[in-house]
């Protein structure tokens, strides 16, 4: 099976499926997908979408982000939900170029992960659902929203911490593509912070790592600060988790 799924307009768009668990499960493929925007869907593009047979978008944006960019088109039995879990928004290009990424994106995560409880609850709702299955989660670039939440999804189902940050870190490779579509977006621009775009493995790593240090695991934050009922996980890993072949 194949992580990457090839677009024109799309550069960071990705299969989470695959990934073995500690007890010796797998993640299912083609069950949920991690994106970057789904705005410039269009023309084989958009063919391509429909391929994969989606029934649920999770938008992770700002509401002036969808009006200013777009959303994903309008489509028969797509169900479309808008949950922005990032409450304080930040300009990452504009930062000094002598901001380390690790521990400053680090804090944005833990921020989100506090501030968008609600909207994080609703999200990991929808992904347990069997019934909205295949779910594309998406942001703008699909690396620091979407990646929070693709990480959270993958520890619950039983995920090494070594391939959440493996995964995270994949977006590296659409990094280079990142860049040049905001300078193309903001030609009147000319600072871009030097961490615009990286998806460092040891970011994830802390962030995972603050987590659980503030509220016990992973599981703890996600049982306890969101509230998600374990009858939620247990659905989730349900659907989501396929037994080790004999």
């Amino acid at each position: 099976m194949r992580r990457h799924i090839e677009f024109d307009r799309l550069h960071n768009f990705r299969d989470i499926g695959g990934y073995r668990t500690t007890d010796g499960k797998t993640v299912r493929w083609k069950r949920l997908y991690r994106a970057d925007t789904l705005s410039r869907l269009q023309g084989k593009d958009w063919q391509r979408f429909l391929s994969l047979e989606p029934r649920t978008v999770i938008d992770l944006r700002y509401p002036w982000e969808i009006t200013r960019d777009g959303r994903v088109p309008d489509y028969p039995g797509l169900g479309y939900h808008n949950l922005s879990i990032e409450h304080r928004p930040y300009d990452q290009a504009a930062q000094a170029t002598d901001v380390d990424p690790v521990p400053y994106l680090a804090a944005r995560y833990a921020e989100v992960a506090e501030d968008g409880a609600t909207e994080i609850r609703r999200a990991l709702e929808l992904i347990a659902n069997q019934e909205n299955a295949p779910t594309v989660v998406h942001c703008t670039s699909g690396k620091d929203r979407t990646g929070l939440i693709s990480a959270l999804v993958l520890s619950l189902l039983g995920v090494s911490e070594e391939d959440i940050a493996t995964d995270y870190a994949l977006t590296n490779l659409a990094t280079p593509h990142l860049i040049t579509l905001w300078r193309t977006s903001y030609p009147d621009k000319t600072h871009l912070w030097p961490g615009y775009g990286q998806a460092p493995a040891t970011l994830m790593r802390l962030f995972l790592a603050n987590l659980a240090e503030a509220h016990g695991s992973v599981r703890g934050y996600v049982t306890k600060r969101l509230g998600l009922p374990e009858e939620s996980i247990d659905t989730l890993r349900g659907h989501l988790l396929a037994e080790p072949s004999c």
